[in-house]
């Protein structure tokens, strides 16, 4: 099965309400709160070990039966650097894209590394988004 790393943009961290246990690596997040620093348009983003899909890229998830991800609510804000540089960007609702799968097995999954690693049919449907800051790669296991 054809597989793809993908490093998606980063546009902020962690907000304040987030939880979950930093204690460990990676840490295990149980809500998820996102502060953007920035935005530079990408459907897919990252905030380490948290993925974020816009609600476009969610719809097609969903509509596309592919396997290894649940769908979650997260709580997003905007930082004072956002508000200084991109004040009059609007953000698009975005859903936490928590995966569940296993490599060679599901659509979604992780590597050992903790990158977000895809099948090929789930490429072929990521493609369609914007994911122009994204380092996408062909994985070699």
């Amino acid at each position: 099965m054809s597989q793809y790393l993908i490093e998606p943009e980063v546009p902020g961290g962690f907000g304040k309400n987030t939880l979950g246990r930093f204690d460990v690596h990676p840490p295990i997040v149980e809500k998820l709160h996102l502060e953007f620093d920035g935005w530079l348009g990408d459907d897919l983003l990252e905030t380490f070990p948290c993925f974020l899909v816009s609600e476009h890229l969610a719809t097609a998830l969903v509509a596309s039966k592919l396997s290894g991800y649940n769908l979650e609510a997260v709580e997003l804000s905007t930082s004072d650097m956002f508000q200084e540089l991109q004040s009059e960007r609007c953000l698009p609702r975005f859903s936490w894209l928590q995966i569940t799968g296993h490599s060679d097995k599901d659509d979604f999954s992780v590597s050992e590394k903790g990158i977000l690693l895809v099948s090929r049919k789930a490429m072929q449907l990521l493609q369609k988004f914007q994911l122009t800051n994204a380092d996408i790669t062909v994985y070699k296991s």
